[in-house]
């Protein structure tokens, strides 16, 4: 069975525009724990996941993404020019793991994050709740509701 996240990106750096440019790119950089636990133990190949602009007014989910890879070592970890770079990781002990993610989908109109909090099925969505993490996990429920609100 297929697992739902959200991913978060700041368009400056990596927008959906990029992704739908790229058609797949690794998911690199993540610098959280718990993104990274989710990433390295729980994301599988076939997920869907919704790319979300943050650090834009107003932040919004912009598209749908998938991951097509397993987790493997996020290579910036290991480059000194990287602002990536952790010079307490090794390649034989990596910390930063990503995967490789598809683009699938633009929203015609991107689904604020107001709009998000507006309905009351998203009450419990771990975005609200763990807004430090760039990647959250989203239930089929809330996978369901929100491609409603863009009309897929």
């Amino acid at each position: 069975m297929a697992n739902y996240w959200l991913c978060k990106s700041e368009p400056d750096n990596y927008s959906i525009d990029d992704l739908e440019r790229d058609g797949t790119t690794p998911w690199d950089g993540v610098r959280n724990y718990g993104a990274r636990n989710y990433m390295r133990d729980e994301m599988k190949p076939g997920d869907g996941v919704f790319f979300y602009h943050s650090n834009q007014k107003p932040p919004a989910i912009v598209g749908i993404m998938e991951v097509v890879s397993e987790p493997y070592p996020d290579a910036l970890q290991f480059n000194p020019d990287s602002k990536y770079f952790d010079e307490k990781s090794s390649e034989e002990d990596p910390t930063w793991i990503n995967v490789d993610m598809k683009f699938v989908a633009k929203f015609d109109e991107p689904v604020g994050r107001e709009a998000l909090k507006a309905k009351k099925e998203l009450d419990d969505m771990e975005l609200f709740r763990l807004g430090r993490y760039s990647i959250t996990k989203v239930s089929e429920a809330e996978w369901k509701v929100i491609k409603e609100m863009a009309g897929v």
